[in-house]
């Protein structure tokens, strides 16, 4: 049987294109382990689904001081001792690789072993765990047109981003019996990521009573950011996390308010979702959101909000304007020739492999 090890973490985007190749990877008779962190959110994510999971130690790898930074590197030798290990016990044909720190000591174990690894970089540009691992790579996949000029020669291939395919068969009225909302009104669903966005959550919730008056919200909050005194509001839901109601939920949603993930980004224009993003902030981040938010606007799939412009009102305004305007974004998605993303992935598998 052929033997491939899957790797990402730290957030659900650095995890759920490994599960949308899950399918596919069965099909054609590949036995699938997946190599994360030890108690990482894709620990979770990814043993539900009944895949051999291998808990290896990480550190992070940061541009800013930290006192981390001086224990962070033992954390990593010992990551990259363990992989080593598992590389040789379990033996793969091929690693794939999504990226976030945990996959560094993965791909230069798979190196040390001589076996192929394919990365796929989802942001504008290479993030600090990819760049580190790029040199090791057999092919690297990539969402943008824009990210093949930045990565070496003959390496780089655009795919975009695998999407799970359960998405695209939600059930509308399924979603209305789970969130007990009626048909009356138009849903909004808020999704800042799978850590949750403090700064979106709370402008959100603060324009409640005005947007109330129009829509229904679904709040994806991330986890322990639940808001107690608003449980019980009509017309809203909120959660830590969402997965299997979450296909039922895209499909009910009208406009999705949004961090400017990569993936995430993505999965909405694949379903055809008009959208507002509200991109991490430079200050906070390394830019790639601005940059992802910034192409998906230039390309009429999207309406940006930076975070430094957002208040009540504004956040209102721009919501109001998308749902005038959502026939324009759905058409500009629809004629955007979508990639299918998980055939051009398992291509590359199985001509390295072979």
């Amino acid at each position: 049987m052929k033997r491939i090890v899957l790797t990402g973490g730290g957030t659900a985007g650095h995890v759920t294109p490994n599960i949308a190749l899950l399918p596919r990877l069965r099909e054609l008779g590949y036995d699938v382990h997946y190599i994360g962190t030890y108690d990482g959110i894709e620990r979770d994510l990814i043993e539900t689904l009944g895949i051999p999971y291998h808990g290896i130690s990480s550190g992070k790898l940061r541009r800013y001081f930290s006192l981390r930074n001086f224990t962070d590197p033992i954390r990593i030798l010992k990551g990259f001792k363990e992989a080593r290990s598992l590389m040789k016990v379990l033996n793969p044909a091929i690693v794939f690789s999504k990226g976030g720190f945990v996959t560094v000591p993965v791909v230069y174990a798979a190196k040390s072993r001589k076996i192929p690894v394919i990365i796929h970089e989802s942001d504008m540009t290479p993030g600090l765990a990819n760049k580190l691992a790029i040199r090791t790579a057999a092919k690297i996949c990539c969402n943008f047109p824009e990210t093949v000029g930045l990565l070496p020669e003959k390496k780089a291939i655009l795919t975009g981003s695998p999407i799970r395919q359960e998405l695209l068969s939600g059930n509308k009225i399924n979603a209305q019996n789970f969130l007990s909302f009626t048909g009356d009104k138009p849903v909004i669903l808020v999704a800042g990521g799978s850590l949750g966005a403090v700064s979106v959550n709370e402008a959100v919730r603060s324009a409640l009573p005005e947007l109330l008056k129009t829509y229904q919200v679904v709040h994806l909050c991330g986890k322990g950011k639940l808001d107690k005194a608003l449980e019980g509001t009509t017309g809203y839901a909120q959660f830590e996390y969402i997965k299997e109601e979450l296909k039922d939920i895209f499909a009910l949603a009208d406009l999705v308010v949004s961090r400017a993930g990569a993936n995430a980004i993505c999965e909405l224009l694949a379903l055809r979702k008009p959208n507002l993003l509200i991109p991490l902030p430079a200050k906070s981040s390394r830019g790639d959101q601005l940059l992802n938010a910034a192409s998906f606007e230039h390309q009429g799939f999207s309406m940006v909000l930076n975070e430094d412009d957002m208040t009540t009102s504004v956040l209102v305004e721009r919501i109001n304007c998308l749902y005038e305007k959502r026939q324009d974004f759905i058409q500009n998605m629809q004629n955007s020739g979508q990639q299918n993303s998980i055939d051009a992935i398992i291509d590359l598998i199985e001509d390295l492999h072979l």
